[in-house]
């Protein structure tokens, strides 16, 4: 029968430790490279230019503060992921989409605030909801290539009610050669083009008139 001295068993012990946490702070180094997400901005640099006939009514929109920390998280390329504020990015694009068809344009904090919406004088007020999906053809390089984004603007009148309901959507593209100083640029494309097609459908809608 052999017997271990202490220093021995502690030594070993020790040893069978250290090695098990190597082990977990590897999987977990692996675990936060993977979950990492590049951060990037989708806000347009174009905007909608103004329409030659715009209403002499009021229009306002509701982008709360709780949506402008919406931060969401989407594939990008080399199985990485980009993450971005699509209402805080795509709020410059939404009021200038506003301002090509109504003379002033305001920002009110909830349809439940008739007060402000009194003072605001709005005609119409304009709600977005922002989905985005995104996509990359490289495996080597993170920046997505590809890039969509969906825009459904429910609008109200000046009691609150509803009026209409506009959907719209945008797709953007972009090679290397492009993204390589501009990390966001398929999604900025895919803003700007929904951005245009907003302003179309309100310019052309009866409604909202």
């Amino acid at each position: 029968m052999h017997f271990h001295a202490p220093s021995q068993i502690l030594r070993s012990s020790f040893s069978a430790t250290w090695r098990v946490l190597r082990l977990v702070l590897s999987l977990a180094a692996v675990g936060l490279l993977v979950a990492c997400a590049h951060p990037i901005s989708i806000e347009a640099s174009a905007l909608p230019e103004r329409g030659a006939q715009q209403s002499s009514k009021k229009a306002a929109y509701i982008i709360t503060a709780a949506d402008k920390q919406k931060q969401v998280t989407t594939p990008g390329g080399g199985s990485d992921k980009v993450s971005y504020y699509p209402y805080r990015d795509f709020e410059r694009s939404l009021r200038a989409a506003l301002a090509s068809a109504y003379a002033d344009v305001s920002v009110v904090p909830s349809l439940t605030d008739a007060q402000a919406i009194r003072d605001s004088g709005a005609s119409f007020i304009f709600v977005p909801e922002i989905s985005t999906t995104s996509s990359s053809s490289s495996a080597v390089t993170w920046p997505p290539t590809m890039f969509n984004i969906i825009v459904t603007v429910n609008v109200f009148n000046g009691q609150a009610a509803p009026v209409a309901q506009l959907r719209v959507s945008g797709t953007g593209n972009a090679e290397w050669a492009e993204f390589k100083g501009d990390f966001g640029i398929a999604g900025r494309r895919a803003v700007e083009q929904a951005a245009v097609a907003l302003a179309q459908e309100i310019r052309s809608s009866e409604k909202l008139r």
